[in-house]
């Protein structure tokens, strides 16, 4: 008997179709990875299958049985004891899922007694069990602890641990490892592997990254606009795709393993040298040194990419680059004039304002450096924004109006708009699927060559940075342990760090993927 089986679902939302009659089943202890580009369907599906569409005014249609359960013919009641007791959800923000005034395990505490009759200290002693059972480190001291004092990863386990702590049958989890470095990656997709293994449960995968698919399910089925491309075996999907879609999507993938492509030395002058650069937040015993003792040199029109796990100091460097923030220590010289700097933020949501039209944000810059003559304004936005591929007509229109790939364009656009001599990107591709990341990459290298300007990459991401940069830097508690170039870290690495970063790049191949556990998990248990 399937654990889940749906037939012909079909969800609208007003007037527009999310997912087009789609059927596929999952049987327990197996795993489906759900895989395909924002917008594909992935995360309605994973909604429907726990009925969270319901009330909502969406329109779904077809059958989903989980668990034994007509989601949609179930009554309210019947659905309030599906969720968390016999099918679980893992929702891609941890931050936001969780609530920020209560502690951790009391949150826990509070779904395990919803399902059962029990008091407030057995409660919280299962929730200090299933803390520790996803590998949080003294969990009942973290247990008191509130969702700002974990890290991203130590979030994302708690959350996993609030999905496990009625022991379902079934988890669901919607993009559980996006933004995340990739050693916690690494971390998180072991976690869920060995608790398939160790409790029978099922899982469904939704992502869009098919490294992440390739390290985690059985089977994959790939979506394009609702409608199933292809399914199948995830070795033979991935390693033999018959769809032109499937291909396009798998060649869209940057690999740490391929050849790193021919690149001319770089010629150009110093732009800028930072010598035993140092950034503190707080004073006295609470100071944090987020970056310590740097040292690099920039020339014009190379890229050097800067990698390293969260909280590792590469965001810090790159503001302290472009002088939003001020060096503690050090110094950071600029040879000849100093060069104008611009900055590509992470998040194109938060860094736009959303009461303002794209047009507007791309002429602030230019309004900054003088330029008052309305026409002259709107001609100089209408040329970038065709340059960044977006249509000059739409000035007028929201960010709201736009997908995350065109809102990062437009933030490319705005960083072009004073000329600059060197833009830092951070993070600029994390949130998008690999297809609309692999344009901006593109469009970063096209404008990189027209300008002649020097790019500062900085990325968790080890194999967008491999395929972007001429050198890179590898950062560790705010140090520089590594520098060198592409070719030179990824197939020499001469630091442990380094290494174990590498390691931990998700592989295309399911067996290279199952061998990389198995080495982790060795090393892991090693004394």
């Amino acid at each position: 008997m399937s654990l889940v089986q749906v037939t012909g679902l079909t969800v609208d939302y007003g007037t527009t179709r999310a997912v087009d009659d789609l059927s596929f089943t999952l049987r327990k202890g197996a795993a489906l990875g759900l895989v395909g580009e924002s917008g594909s369907g992935k995360s309605t599906v994973a909604a429907a299958l726990l009925g969270l569409h319901r009330g909502t005014g969406t329109r779904v249609t077809g059958s989903v049985e989980v668990a034994g359960t007509d989601v949609q013919q179930a009554t309210d009641e019947e659905l309030r004891a599906l969720r968390g007791a016999r099918a679980a959800m893992v929702f891609q923000d941890p931050l936001s899922s969780l609530d920020p005034y209560y502690a951790v395990g009391d949150q826990i505490a509070e779904v395990y007694r919803a399902h059962h009759k029990t008091g407030r200290q057995a409660a919280r002693a299962r929730a200090v069990r299933v803390l520790d059972q996803v590998g949080i480190a003294d969990a009942a001291r973290r247990a008191r602890m509130r969702p700002h004092e974990f890290s991203g990863g130590m979030r994302q386990r708690a959350l996993i641990a609030m999905a496990m702590a009625l022991e379902p049958d079934l988890l669901v989890a919607d993009e559980p490892t996006t933004a995340l470095d990739v050693t916690v990656q690494a971390q998180i997709l072991d976690l869920l592997h060995g608790l398939r293994e160790e409790t029978g449960m099922g899982l469904l995968l939704v992502t869009h990254d098919v490294g992440v698919a390739a390290e985690s399910v059985d089977d994959v089925l790939v979506m394009r606009g609702g409608r199933v491309v292809e399914r199948g075996p995830v070795a033979t999907v991935l390693g033999s795709p018959v769809q032109p879609y499937t291909r396009e999507l798998l060649g869209s993938v940057p690999r740490v393993d391929a050849p790193v492509p021919p690149r001319a030395p770089v010629t150009g002058d110093v732009l800028l040298t930072a010598t035993g650069l140092r950034r503190e937040f707080g004073r006295g015993r609470r100071a944090v040194t987020a970056v310590d003792g740097v040292s690099l040199t920039l020339h014009t029109g190379e890229t050097l990419g800067v990698v390293g796990e969260s909280g590792s100091g590469k965001t810090t460097l790159g503001r302290l680059l472009v002088g939003l923030l001020e060096p503690t220590g050090g110094t950071l010289r600029y040879d000849g004039r100093r060069p104008r700097v611009q900055m590509v933020f992470q998040d194109p949501v938060a860094s736009l304002n959303p009461r303002r039209s794209i047009g507007e944000a791309v002429a602030d810059p230019l309004r900054a450096r003088g330029e008052r003559d309305g026409a002259r304004l709107r001609a100089r936005v209408g040329e970038l924004l065709e340059r960044v591929g977006l249509d000059p007509a739409h000035y007028d229109r929201y960010p709201h109006e736009f997908s995350g790939g065109q809102r990062q364009r437009v933030g490319i656009a705005r960083a072009l708009a004073p000329q600059p001599d060197l833009v830092v990107c951070d993070e600029p591709v994390s949130s998008l699927d690999v297809t609309t990341q692999a344009q901006v990459i593109a469009l970063l290298a096209e404008v990189q060559r027209e300008f002649g300007i020097a790019l500062v990459f900085i990325a968790h991401d080890l194999a967008v940075v491999r395929q972007v940069s001429d050198r890179v830097a590898v950062m560790r508690q705010g140090r520089l342990v590594e520098v060198g170039e592409v070719a030179e870290v990824y197939g020499k690495p001469r630091d442990p760090y380094t290494r174990r970063l590498l390691a931990a790049v998700p592989a295309l191949d399911p067996v290279a993927a199952a061998e990389r556990r198995t080495a982790r998990r060795a090393l892991t248990a090693a004394p």
